[in-house]
């Protein structure tokens, strides 16, 4: 919880109290149903929370905004940003309906009121959102494709709408056909833990 806290010292009470249930709740859920690998729950805090919190970094959500959460696994990275932003909505997407239960217990258990889940493939979801966040769950290339259709026309953002992925690792060839309309960071330009080095947020602008 310390490390959350490193980075983002101005939280509320509620926030704090949100955040530090966290760890207890996903060894609990994760003994049951496998969310986060058994050898790496340890690192709940810096590799799951502090990286979901890196897209706060790159973009501060203004109230109201909508925010669609694609594959979200356990609850990665929406219900680390719905404690964040709690005057934004976030919608957690997964297809898996065991992951998508893990992530209604943890939300129910914190009182996050913020937050709505559906168990479903992204391409059955209708809904318009301003952003699109995922955490590498597929190329940006075939990401775009899905999501195009779920971005709000309007705009409320400093950001234009569009998707925001977390992603590791070699992406020049990925981010190739977007470099028009795309901006990307390092997260060890925010994060100086050494888990970070590799890691970088994408941002597409996406119009439709």
């Amino acid at each position: 919880m310390d490390i959350i806290l490193k980075y983002f010292p101005q939280l509320t009470d509620r926030q704090k109290e949100q955040f530090g249930a966290l760890y207890d709740l996903y060894t609990d859920w994760n003994a049951k149903i496998n969310v986060i690998s058994r050898k790496d729950i340890g690192n709940l805090y810096e590799h799951h929370v502090l990286h979901s919190l890196a897209i706060a970094k790159m973009i501060h959500f203004r109230p109201g905004t909508r925010i669609m959460d694609l594959g979200t696994g356990g609850g990665f990275p929406g219900i680390p940003l719905a404690i964040l932003f709690p005057e934004c909505h976030f919608h957690l997407v997964d297809s898996i309906g065991k992951k998508i239960r893990v992530a209604t217990e943890v939300a129910s258990a914190i009182h996050l009121e913020n937050v709505t889940l559906r168990h479903c493939r992204a391409e059955e979801e209708r809904e318009l959102f301003d952003f699109v966040v995922s955490r590498a769950v597929m190329p940006l290339a075939d990401l775009v494709k899905i999501v195009t259709k779920n971005i709000a026309r309007e705009q409320r953002n400093a950001y234009p709408n569009g998707l925001i992925c977390l992603k590791g690792g070699e992406l020049q060839h990925e981010v190739m056909p977007f470099k028009n309309r795309m901006e990307q960071c390092d997260l060890s330009t925010w994060f100086e833990e050494e888990y970070f080095q590799t890691k970088k947020v994408v941002f597409v602008s996406i119009d439709r």
